[in-house]
């Protein structure tokens, strides 16, 4: 059995570097939305929680078509801490504002995560899920920073 092709090695980093930013944006999204008092941006978060899921589903799916079976992601670092912060946020009484201004913040790390992989040499079908993907992201992360600057 060969080893595998500099394109699968790639490929696979680029993904699993995704899906731990995604790990960390669910949690994040899910513990703001528990947390966050407006209703409409309490569904959003937990939409967006539950989306951040399926799109790391979809992630993992393409790792294992091309072989790949050990996946055990947790998540950054940057990530732990930022959810760290974010519950003694909440705990010392942060309001909405402050765990909008948090979600951005985790979803532009998303961002970025994406935005690495997409400027990787990819196979064509991946790079679209990604494209896809990092698309809503977007929607997602200008809806919050509308509704971030009409509540300052």
């Amino acid at each position: 059995m060969g080893s595998p092709s500099k394109d699968l090695v790639e490929t696979e980093g680029a993904l699993r570097v995704i899906i731990e930013h995604l790990i960390d944006a669910q949690e994040t999204l899910q513990k703001i939305g528990d947390e966050i008092k407006n209703e409409p941006l309490k569904r959003h978060f937990l939409a967006e929680s539950l989306q951040r899921a399926e799109f790391r589903g979809e992630l993992e799916n393409i790792l294992h078509q091309e072989g790949v079976r050990d996946l055990h992601e947790t998540g950054t670092t940057a990530g732990a801490v930022a959810r760290a912060w974010t519950s003694l946020k909440t705990k010392l009484g942060a309001g909405d504002h402050a765990l909008q201004a948090t979600a951005e913040e985790s979803e532009r790390s998303v961002l970025d995560a994406y935005a690495d992989a997409l400027k990787k040499d990819l196979p064509l079908p991946v790079r679209q899920v990604l494209a896809t993907q990092a698309a809503h992201i977007r929607q997602s992360c200008d809806y919050v920073g509308a509704a971030h600057d009409s509540s300052a």
